[in-house]
């Protein structure tokens, strides 16, 4: 992050004059869109996107904003107390002026689940009206030489709401603020949180849990709060984007398909890979790099989510950003106690758990491969795409052995050690975090990482011993001579596992004060939450550095959520 952005934006001007809106200046606009408001459920049967107005929630009420992020793209914090701006990120931009748009526009996709096309979540059984049911992009800007996608989640009613009502509300627009803002402290891709806005105003129903319930379906309805939240990316393209012009251009669908696939697959090359593919290159070739890259990207993504314990409980190709970064935080969780088959989303199955981020990953690989391929002229260009897709697992591997090195302390893989450290971590009921953290501190025995057991495993003499003949090994097999060679490889094993993650009773706590009109916890894990490899103050270890209290396990809405939250 740059320390002093070249450009200093403190005024709504300013940050008007920014504006660069290549996504609906090159790309081709819905031929239907301008013959209704875009606010019902329709079919929309091709261009990529559709024009349409956010609706503004009123009497918007600010509750938080990204320090970091503002800071990064140079912007005052001035411009929270310039109304333009506030109606702007609170959903009303009816009445703003040139170089600036008040239409935004919201983009169409496919959706496959775990490598199945599905047709069924649109209302219309064709695949034509799934899409950005309640994000809204707003704007453009190329800022200090980067493009900047700044989208409204719950900004109201589009083509693809299939009958919803297009808002977020204040519990889920919370957790996505924070959960942004925490990633990208964990130096993991993500998208970004700009601000967050809510309203006394409006309320919404959903469906939620009774106080205390071991539920795993809704129970009830609930009136909640609606909330803005605006997130930013250099795009919100996504694989099932891509995809659903796959499936087009395969099917035949109209004439223009080709070429819409062909200008959105340029497109996100542009937006998101510009610096690694050459602009003078074949189709083939860019189909070919894109391939590649993406490859990449997205095997060291799925790797890092499972260093800091991230689940991404609805992984399908409609959540999965083409440009490798995380997107859509629904129903996300971070792991507490460890378990390979962890899943926050009552409605995920094992397929999206912990561990089977990877194979989730490379069926979304395999339908972002299948819509190039429509691009590709030859048998031979296609069977060398094939090739890069086969070679999914190997980098994946890859990605995955060196992440495990790392969080151990190692420059290679251990398979040994690390298969009976899995045994022993599911054996033991551990806390995920809380034990890698500890484990930084090169310990020798299994009372220096008593802080990371639940229940009382010291009781287990066996157990004990095991732990201890474990650690007797792994501290042999570290690179370590001196007291000055341990504490450098505590350092960097601590850059490697952080010690504080974002734990959903946290995230209740501060969306159930919010709901009552204080922001002061919400604060607070913000401030925490941007520093999770620092050692903070003794206050904040014993409030954030601690184990899930016994009392909230399998508790509706702390260890697991619906797709609302």
């Amino acid at each position: 992050m740059k320390e002093n952005s070249k450009k200093y934006i403190d005024t709504f001007e300013k940050f008007s004059n920014e504006v660069n809106y290549s996504f609906v200046e090159k790309l081709n606009s819905d031929p239907n869109g301008e013959k209704s408001d875009n606010k019902d459920p329709r079919q929309v049967f091709s261009g990529h996107y559709v024009n349409v107005e956010p609706t503004p929630i009123p009497e918007p009420i600010y509750i938080a904003h990204s320090k970091i992020f503002f800071k990064e793209l140079g912007l005052s914090e001035e411009l929270l107390k310039d109304e333009r701006f506030i109606k702007m990120f609170s959903g009303n931009i009816s009445e703003l002026t040139k170089p600036l748009r008040d239409k935004g526009w919201a983009t169409g996709y496919a959706l496959s689940i775990y490598g199945t096309e599905y047709y069924a979540q649109c209302p219309f059984q064709t695949g034509n009206g799934y899409g950005d049911g309640r994000a809204i992009s707003v704007l453009e800007s190329f800022i200090d030489d980067k493009r900047w996608e700044f989208q409204l989640k719950g900004g109201g009613c589009t083509p693809y709401c299939r009958g919803a009502d297009g808002r977020a509300v204040l519990r889920s627009s919370i957790r996505e603020f924070l959960a942004q803002e925490h990633m990208y402290a964990l130096h993991i891709p993500t998208s970004r949180s700009l601000t967050l806005f809510t309203s006394k105003k409006e309320q919404v129903l959903r469906p939620w849990f009774k106080e205390n319930s071991y539920s795993r379906d809704p129970e009830k309805m609930i009136k909640e709060y609606v909330a803005i939240t605006t997130r930013v990316a250099p795009s919100f393209i996504r694989v099932g984007q891509v995809e659903l012009f796959g499936r087009r251009t395969r099917k035949k669908e109209y004439e223009n398909s080709y070429k819409e696939l062909e200008m959105l697959v340029l497109h996100l090359i542009d937006r998101e890979y510009n610096k690694e593919i050459n602009q003078d290159l074949s189709l083939k070739e860019k189909v070919i790099l894109l391939a590649k890259l993406y490859q990449k990207r997205l095997c060291s993504l799925v790797a890092n989510w499972i260093r800091v314990g991230y689940c991404q409980g609805n992984f399908n190709s409609d959540n999965c950003a083409a440009g490798g970064f995380t997107l859509d935080y629904g129903p996300f969780g971070f792991i507490e106690m460890f378990d390979p088959q962890y899943q926050p989303w009552t409605g995920g199955g094992m397929h999206f758990s912990f561990f089977n981020q990877p194979q989730a990953a490379q069926k979304n690989y395999g339908s972002f491969c299948s819509a190039l391929k429509q691009l590709l002229k030859t048998t031979e260009d296609i069977k060398e795409l094939e090739d890069v897709e086969k070679n999914f697992a190997l980098t994946m591997k890859i990605e995955i052995e060196k992440m495990w090195a790392s969080k151990m302390g190692f420059d290679k893989f251990d398979y040994e050690l690390f298969d009976e450290l899995m045994e022993l971590l599911i054996e033991t009921k551990v806390d995920y975090t809380i034990f890698y953290r500890e484990l930084s501190n090169i310990p020798n025995s299994v009372k220096e990482i008593e802080k990371s057991f639940y229940r009382n495993s010291f009781e287990n003499e066996k157990l004990k011993q095991r732990w201890n003949n474990w650690l007797k090994k792994w501290n042999s097999s570290l690179d370590i001579s001196t007291k000055e060679d341990k504490e450098k490889l505590s350092t960097k094993m601590k850059q490697t596992n952080p010690k504080y993650t974002l734990r959903e009773w946290h995230l209740v706590e501060a969306y159930q004060e919010a709901q009552k009109g204080d922001y002061t916890k919400v604060h607070e894990l913000q401030e925490v939450m941007t520093k999770p490899y620092e050692e903070q103050t003794k206050e904040i270890e014993e409030k954030y550095y601690s184990k899930k209290p016994d009392s909230l396990f399998g508790i509706a809405g702390v260890s697991h959520v619906t797709c609302s939250s």
